[in-house]
């Protein structure tokens, strides 16, 4: 299986583990496929969890209480009535798992631009959007991570969007809607949907004037799978503004997102090495702001 290139990551208390059992006892084809602790630490030992939903890459991590999860990246779960005669069952059935617990953001109903959709924060923090899809048009995956621009981001998703494609290859703009006259909190013009891809992986970008309490975090991060140190350098170079989030890999762009640029190898390293070869890698990625691959090797070498 080819490592799929950008890999949403999501930050936990102490539940990753826990999550990620869950969300692969409901979705389809889904499965665990890897679990590394990683000792001593700063929020002490670590779960990084891998799993996948329905074909499409998670890791999960606890990381302590230090970001919470909030609906600006959701997760659009697209139930294709021409690809599924069950679909609107489907949806339903997997509503009522990830709300049990959880709050309901828009209620499970009948709205302009689908006849069955509603958006839900799970018992965990995650949130989803549920939507019967029209399968006219370009085919979309089942899973398809989304970003609210809202606060002093609200009315910059299309640069945003125009920006990440100008970064990544095999990128496109797929639909678009704009806000129209009117509206209380938007802007017109500015982006009520529109969904696009970087190399080749399908997101969603959507503005929001309204004054909502949440914004982009830590919680979670785009992280980017690089084959080359010259690859990490450049995405690192481009992408990072904020000096004080810059740690381990991580980093924030100028409109708040969080990413992690890190070399491809630490998937297999952190798959197949031992405790111990895990361990002096974690020691040495805690030692980073920018990520080195071939001072990583060395530790895991050794």
């Amino acid at each position: 299986m080819s490592l799929q290139k950008i890999i949403p990551n999501l930050w936990f208390d102490h539940e990753a583990l826990d999550a990620a059992r869950f969300y692969a006892s409901i979705f389809p084809d889904g499965r665990l496929t890897s679990k590394v602790t990683l000792h001593d630490t700063p929020s002490g030992d670590t779960d990084v969890v891998s799993f996948e939903l329905a074909g499409y890459s998670f890791m999960a991590i606890n990381g302590g209480p230090l970001f919470a999860l909030n609906p600006s990246i959701s997760f659009f779960l697209n139930f294709d009535p021409s690809k599924e005669r069950d679909a609107k069952e489907h949806l339903d059935r997997m509503w009522e798992q990830l709300s049990e617990g959880g709050t309901v953001l828009m209620p499970l109903g009948e709205y302009p631009f689908s006849p069955h959709y509603g958006w839900v924060q799970d018992r965990y923090g995650v949130s989803w959007q549920l939507i019967l899809t029209d399968p006219k048009g370009e085919e979309r995956p089942f899973i398809i991570p989304a970003l609210l621009f809202t606060g002093k981001g609200a009315g910059k998703a299309e640069e945003a969007v125009n920006w990440y494609q100008s970064l990544f290859n095999a990128s496109k703009w797929g639909a678009l809607a704009r806000y129209p006259e009117g509206m209380e909190h938007d802007a017109p013009g500015s982006l009520m949907f529109s969904d696009f891809q970087l190399e080749g992986q399908w997101f969603v970008a959507m503005d929001s004037g309204y004054p909502h309490a949440f914004h982009f975090n830590e919680a979670v991060s785009l992280m980017v799978n690089c084959d080359t140190q010259e690859e990490v350098d450049r995405l690192w170079e481009i992408l990072s503004y904020d000096p004080e989030a810059a740690q381990c890999g991580w980093l924030k762009d100028r409109y708040g997102l969080s990413w992690q640029i890190v070399p491809s190898s630490m998937d297999e390293m952190m798959r197949e090495g031992t405790p111990e070869q895990v361990d002096r890698m974690g020691q040495a990625v805690l030692t980073m702001t920018k990520l080195d691959e071939n001072l990583i090797r060395k530790s895991f070498e050794e």
